[in-house]
């Protein structure tokens, strides 16, 4: 996308040959021309662009449960399950199958969930996610979701990466490749972390792979410094580290004139955003400057660590105008090898300290005019088996395996239909019985939803254009309001 990235300067015979060329390096002569022509992206690589197309959404929030919620105890109702519940699993469902940690016969489990229909959809929910209820007209619920991988490492990096193994791009990080931001004095990518864990995927979730890592996500905290390593050292003013920065700047900017190398911008780019940061960031992290009416809504609570105060955090976030905001709560994986990742107690727990904070998140951006242009996806990785889990067939605690076959997400907003329902999966909740969605198709939908082609958003490396959809994935227009 940016003429400054050109392999070859990177070439150490070619290195070579424009150091030797002095001032009249091709390198310098290309970065005076981006300069003339105004192209400011080539000095800022965060610079905001428009989208090729017309764009329903400018920006994403996108709430990853990690460890994949149980969907047929929260929105997968299915009644012949519950009906055959205890029975052996049919043979035909486990024969050339292979399970994370189930082995022989396992058996069928229905919810123990209570389920009712809720919005002008009539979009089934169960009685673990009350607050989830009242958002049903504003949500889009995706059913017929599906995956590749049945492991929580590489589910994770195929949803964000487009890949199962390290190194690719990241979701959030092609989207300010694209767009840039609209806020200079902040990230254009920040990754929010809730209940004391990162995802089994790792920091790849959010990195830049390949692409200038001026593009990745910035991990921020809401407990604590918001951001690591962006104070000043003991005993330097901000004068000093103004100056210092600007003698920095000069060294790498003749180092851009002759070399033209990408890293080197990204350089320039990263010390500033740090600098500026040091002011910016502090302010909208404050969630203090909140109403105590907003606090309640979402249960957030200044000076603590929780996912209710991330959901508070993305909004204000967006609010500012950060392009991309991710939260990762651990928690998901509901084997049933313990009471709290049980599908009862456990679950119920666990969705009363997320469930209020999301539905006040979709709530809140509506009233102040935010959720028409800002897309908010809520979901796991995978699905659940619609057996019992192996290793605690014989426990009272309830849980279910790995499941990449069927689950269900949902988004609001940002151009999707409201009050939706789309795909199924059949009775037992096996296979997805109609309207397929590969998690590459949910992510060329988020592209198209941005603006992008996502067959044409690519990045030359190693001699190939690579996309964030690899050589897969479809729009799914069904979806699009």
């Amino acid at each position: 996308m940016n003429p400054v990235y050109q392999e070859k300067l990177q070439l150490r015979t070619r290195r070579q040959f424009l150091g030797n060329a002095g001032q009249f390096s091709l390198g310098a002569i290309a970065l005076q021309a981006m300069e003339a022509s105004g192209n400011s992206a080539a000095v800022n690589p965060l610079a905001p662009r428009h989208s090729p197309a017309p764009a329903k959404a400018k920006r994403v929030i996108y709430l990853h449960m990690s460890g994949a919620p149980p969907h047929l105890d929260l929105f997968d109702y299915k009644p012949e399950l519950v009906k055959r519940d205890g029975q052996n699993c049919p043979d035909r469902e486990l024969k050339g199958r292979t399970f994370a940690f189930t082995t022989g016969v396992p058996k069928l489990m229905g919810t123990p969930r209570s389920f009712q229909q809720y919005g002008k959809a009539g979009l089934w929910m169960s009685d673990a996610c009350p607050n989830f209820h009242g958002i049903a007209d504003e949500i889009c619920m995706v059913r017929s979701m599906f995956t590749d991988q049945f492991n929580h490492a590489p589910a994770e990096l195929l949803l964000f990466t487009g890949h199962t193994r390290q190194g690719r791009p990241s979701m959030g990080s092609w989207v300010t490749y694209g767009l840039g931001t609209e806020n200079q004095d902040l990230p254009g990518f920040v990754c929010l972390i809730s209940s004391g864990t990162q995802p089994s995927g790792g920091q790849g979730l959010w990195g830049s792979g390949f692409i200038p890592s001026v593009y990745q996500g910035v991990q921020c905290r809401s407990q604590g410094d918001p951001v690591l390593f962006t104070s000043n050292p003991a005993g330097m003013s901000r004068e000093q580290r103004r100056r210092t920065l600007d003698a920095l700047r000069e060294l790498n900017e003749q180092q851009v004139a002759q070399l033209g190398h990408p890293e080197t911008v990204t350089r320039i780019a990263q010390y500033e955003l740090a600098y500026r940061m040091q002011a910016s960031v502090p302010e909208v992290m404050d969630i203090s400057r909140e109403t105590p009416a907003t606090l309640e809504a979402y249960g957030a609570q200044p000076g603590q660590a929780s996912f209710a105060n991330n959901c508070l955090l993305a909004r204000r976030l967006v609010e500012q105008g950060v392009r991309f905001v991710q939260l990762f709560d651990w928690g998901w994986d509901f084997h049933g090898t313990g009471v709290d990742n049980g599908i009862t107690e456990g679950l119920t727990k666990k969705m009363a300290a997320t469930d209020k904070p999301v539905a006040a998140l979709i709530r809140d951006l509506k009233q102040r005019g935010l959720l028409e242009d800002t897309l908010v996806v809520w979901g796991g990785e995978f699905g659940r088996t619609p057996f019992r889990e192996g290793r605690t067939a014989a426990s009272p605690v309830l849980g279910r395996d790995h499941y990449p076959d069927c689950f269900t997400l949902f988004m609001a907003g940002g151009g999707v239909k409201a009050g939706f329902d789309y795909g199924s999966t059949d009775e037992l909740g096996f296979h997805i019985a109609e309207n397929k969605v590969h998690v590459h198709d949910l992510q060329a939908t988020l592209m198209h939803l941005l603006g992008f082609d996502h067959e044409r958003l690519t990045y030359r490396f190693q001699g190939r254009d690579f996309r964030l959809t690899d050589i897969h994935g479809h729009v799914v227009k069904d979806l699009l309001a």
